[in-house]
């Protein structure tokens, strides 16, 4: 049969659509399982957890541990007590000369009574496997050929612990000392017999059974106990964030006026707090936000405005002298000079959050970037007779954006010369440690009330409105300046008394900190 090249490429595509439809459909079942199980990431079932493991796990340890303890311990006492049994009935019968007379009734009494104490069995057995006395009388006269008499009879004592039938077996040899002739040492010892001793721990395991159930009670009590505990312990340890999340979702709803106030733990009020100061935030930022736009509205408006009224003017005036055409254009132009600044500096202000990530970093010579700034600044500050004063403690370089640096080192420059007094001064110094570079701008001029100086660095905040508007300000400069400023991971300060001057300081690193 001939398949063509054709139908084999469409089965392929088929099968791979049916792979990724299976595929698909699998993700799908496992995202509905975990849909259901969103409960199992809900931080009261993991403290529910917490709790209850950490609550109920020492418990099982130590009730397992002194089970065990109970066992072994007990298991040994038994062990000791009849070692202790059997060392006094080798004695016994060798002062009595049981091992030659076996029919000596206070001795077999004797057996008998510590078998019945033990609920076991012993047998007698001599030196030639002969069994003198078994207290259950089964094997009396008899001959008992067992691995582990014929081990003790050579001098290895035996213990072992039957647990499937609940019983100790143990054997004890009976020996007989040898003294030398001279009785000052002891001599060799010979073992006359071997005392096969068969006790039952039956009541080991008993107790030990007793003991099992109770402590399953217990544990079950605790347990239960526990996780009640846990339980309502969860919801109180969750409950501050259920209230928390509640009160997020009020503020979300609009009621942005409103605190959030949260009792709990000290964490959860931290965070209420915290959040408190965000939603402060949030309001200063919406209403510089409002009062940013009325601004620019209004400054936007205020030369169109001057504008207008100058043209309206003109063409009230049919004959108008040319004099009066050249005075009002004059002023028409300054208007338009005016609103294209305001619309520069809202540029330079959008270009600027636009593309804060995208800095020009270059190593540059900042002793040669604030010359620059300050000979494109001489002529007006000539203008005003405002002496210049540039000094440089050493060379300095710098990774930095040249552009954007040069701009704000301009702004604080040109605000200290504008906003200077009469045959003032200005003051500019560069110095450096290792880590970072300082630029201080000081001048002679009318200062900073105390407090406006929180609020200079706001779009279009302006101290004195009117000389603002007379020296060309726009109230954006020191807002761009504080940009670039931060942009360059650096900081900026003021110190400034009216009548007295101003003083700005500019820290920023020496390396760029991406």
């Amino acid at each position: 049969m001939f398949i063509s090249v054709d139908c084999v490429k469409r089965l392929k595509i088929i099968l791979v659509s049916q792979n990724i439809y299976i595929q698909n459909g699998v993700l799908a079942i496992f995202s509905k399982i975990r849909e259901k199980l969103w409960f199992l990431k809900s931080m009261r079932v993991h403290s529910l957890f917490a709790l209850f493991l950490i609550g109920i796990l020492p418990i099982l340890f130590f009730s397992w541990e002194i089970l065990n303890t109970y066992n072994s311990t007990a298991l040994e006492q038994k062990k000791t007590d009849m070692q202790n049994q059997g060392n006094s009935l080798s004695n016994r019968l060798l002062t009595t000369g049981y091992m030659t007379d076996s029919t000596i009734s206070e001795v077999n009494t004797e057996l008998i009574r510590i078998a019945s104490l033990y609920e076991g069995r012993i047998l007698i057995i001599d030196s030639n496997l002969n069994v003198l006395k078994d207290t259950y009388g089964i094997e009396d006269g008899n001959f008992l050929i067992s691995e582990e008499v014929i081990k003790c009879l050579k001098g290895t004592n035996s213990v072992s612990h039957n647990t499937t039938n609940n019983y100790i077996e143990m054997t004890i040899p009976i020996t007989y000392n040898i003294n030398n002739t001279n009785n000052t040492n002891a001599g060799s010892r010979e073992i006359m017999g071997v005392i096969v001793m068969n006790f039952s721990t039956k009541n080991i395991y008993t107790i030990s059974t007793i003991l099992n159930k109770k402590t399953s009670v217990l544990m079950l009590t605790t347990a239960i106990l526990v996780f009640v505990y846990a339980f309502f312990y969860s919801g109180v340890f969750t409950k501050p964030f259920i209230n928390l999340r509640k009160a997020i979702g009020h503020l979300t709803e609009g009621y942005m006026d409103d605190e959030v106030t949260v009792d709990g733990f000290h964490e959860v009020k931290l965070i209420s707090g915290s959040l408190n100061q965000m939603l402060t935030r949030i309001k200063n930022l919406e209403r510089s936000r409002q009062e940013f736009v009325s601004n620019v509205s209004h400054e936007l408006k205020t030369p169109l405005t001057s504008v207008k009224v100058l043209a309206d003017s003109l063409l009230m005036q049919e004959d108008a002298p040319s004099e009066l055409y050249r005075e009002f254009l004059v002023d028409i132009a300054d208007e338009i000079e005016r609103e294209n600044k305001i619309i520069n500096d809202l540029l330079s202000l959008v270009k600027l959050d636009k593309t804060a990530s995208e800095m020009n970093i270059t190593s540059i010579k900042i002793n040669d970037l604030v010359e620059s700034v300050l000979k494109r600044l001489r002529p007006i500050a000539k203008k005003s007779n405002i002496e210049l004063i540039y000094e440089s403690f050493r060379p300095v370089m710098a990774e930095a954006d040249e552009v954007k640096l040069s701009l704000a080192l301009s702004n604080l420059i040109e605000n200290a010369i504008k906003y200077n007094v009469e045959d003032g001064w200005v003051r500019v110094s560069l110095n450096a440690d290792h880590k970072y570079f300082y630029v201080k701008v000081s001048d002679s001029g009318i200062g900073i009330p105390e407090e406006a100086q929180d609020s200079i660095f706001d779009r279009f905040y302006r101290v004195d409105k009117a000389r603002s508007r007379g020296t060309g300000g726009t109230g954006l400069g020191l807002s761009i300046t504080k940009n670039v400023i931060h942009m360059h991971k650096g900081a900026i300060k003021v110190y400034s008394k009216e009548e007295e001057g101003t003083t700005f300081t500019v820290r920023i690193p020496i390396n760029y900190i991406a």
